[in-house]
């Protein structure tokens, strides 16, 4: 019987470990095929030109910036509220139905497609609110989008902190907010931080809620407010790999490129935080 169950255990991390190989391999295939593709037009000059009709006078300017301005007021807009709502579930809340039926949503609505927190957001902000195609409808339908990721990530990790932690500060005679705020959110801040980074990247690669709103695929400017007009990277991409000419594709490809650097920089930024955060708690 133990026999079978070991056989059993060693066919499944062999079919774990071959199902990651060709994960890696198909992954690594694509890369290189994109790599192929798009160097050629990847330049300096490419990142400080604006979107044109002609592909060799094309570039990602404006939609790089567009990037900036939609990840910063995501963050602004949905950090604090996640690791808010966290706290409160975590160490405020009394476990009743209540809070459970919460969490049961807050779970639900993490797996919901981000088309529609696409058609949310313009239902919502575009018409009701009257932001129109602004950056402002864009983060916040993507700071909707990426909430219930930095909740749920913010809720494991203060759950992991242990309980001796809390019990030392009530017994030092602080106070429960004095105990959060400088016990247990400095315990947890290296997974709080590792969720908010892969929601933030999770963002950066939407481009369906940011079409549904009405992002522009044309935009000859950088936005220089909130309330302006924008673009992004992904809507960019997708914008010239729609079209029929080839040289399109292949600055598609260095859009693609440009994309991948800068979630590489984000998870880099992440393990760097989280490193730092675990050498010195």
């Amino acid at each position: 019987m133990n026999t079978w169950r070991y056989r059993r255990q060693a066919l499944f991390l062999w079919m774990c470990r071959a199902l990651t190989l060709l994960a890696l391999i198909i992954l690594g295939s694509l890369i290189l095929h994109i790599a192929k593709e798009g160097v050629s037009t990847l330049s300096l000059d490419f990142l400080h030109r604006f979107p044109s009709r002609f592909p060799h006078k094309a570039g990602l300017k404006s939609a790089l910036y567009g990037t900036l301005w939609i990840m910063c007021l995501t963050a602004l807009i949905a950090v604090p509220f996640g690791i808010a709502t966290a706290i409160y579930l975590e160490e405020y809340s009394t476990k009743n139905r209540f809070s459970r039926w919460i969490q049961i949503n807050i779970t639900n609505l993490a797996g919901i497609p981000s088309i529609v927190y696409g058609l949310l957001g313009l239902t919502v902000f575009v018409r009701y609110l009257n932001m129109g195609q602004s950056l402002w409808a864009g983060a916040l339908t993507l700071s909707l989008l990426v909430l219930p990721i930095i909740v749920i990530a913010s809720q494991e990790a203060i759950r992991a902190v242990p309980n001796p932690i809390r019990e030392a500060g009530y017994a030092l005679g602080a106070h429960p907010w004095q105990v959060i705020l400088c016990q247990v959110v400095p315990a947890a801040l290296p997974g709080i931080m590792t969720g908010v980074i892969l929601a933030l990247s999770r963002a950066i690669g939407e481009s369906a809620p940011l079409i549904m709103i009405g992002a522009l695929s044309y935009v000859a400017f950088v936005p220089e407010g909130p309330g302006d007009a924008f673009t992004v990277l992904p809507v960019q991409i997708f914008n010239w790999a729609s079209r029929p000419q080839v040289s399109f594709h292949a600055i598609a490809a260095s859009g693609i490129i440009v994309l991948l650097c800068v979630l590489f920089t984000m998870n880099l930024i992440a393990v760097l935080i989280r490193h730092k955060f675990q050498r010195y708690k």
